[in-house]
């Protein structure tokens, strides 16, 4: 998509979530992770590249130490429609023992996070928990349901926040759907 096509897509967007919505739902996180998490010193794995604009906000909301890596690992790049798994990198910390917090920007159909949940486990992490930015909302069940959640969305193209639509818009304070 070129420059024009992008301020289109945003100028045809209706806005679902402000920017004053937003860090109120990323506050609320923040307290209900600590409260969780304040004596595991997690290790903390966002999943590249959405999640660089939820954890950048989050990470100096929590008031505990923590260890922090990260995984890539995506089913999108930068199509509309999940296809496979393309694994990037896997944490270089050991997870043996610890308490895993993996953090994405959105949980869509759940795949992915299950896919990391699981690989977390199987890496002998004795706790897994997942926090995500958004929780699109679907008429069906997910394989994983997240631990904690910013806000849901409507079944619909989101993006912002984090959340990209064919690679652009990121970098947006508020959260925006597209389709009907």
């Amino acid at each position: 998509m070129d420059y024009a096509e992008q301020l289109s897509t945003l100028q045809n967007a209706e806005l679902i979530f402000d920017k004053q919505q937003c860090c109120h739902a990323l506050e609320r996180m923040a307290c209900e992770i600590t409260a969780k998490l304040k004596d595991a010193m997690p290790l903390v794995l966002p999943v590249m590249g959405g999640a660089v604009v939820f954890t950048g906000q989050l990470l100096p909301l929590l008031n505990f130490p923590l260890d922090f890596d990260y995984i890539h690992v995506s089913r999108y790049g930068n199509k509309l429609v999940g296809g496979n798994f393309e694994w990037t990198r896997l944490p270089k910390q050991d997870m043996r023992g610890r308490t895993v917090l993996i953090l994405d920007d959105i949980l869509d159909e759940g795949h992915t996070m299950a896919a990391i949940y699981n690989k977390a486990m199987s890496l002998g992490a004795k706790a897994c928990y997942t926090a995500v930015f958004a929780n699109k909302l679907l008429p069906h069940k997910k394989p994983i349901k997240a631990d904690f959640v910013g806000l849901d969305v409507p079944n619909r193209y989101v993006f912002g926040f984090g959340m990209d639509v064919k690679g652009a818009w990121r970098n947006l304070p508020e959260i925006y759907a597209i389709g009907q």
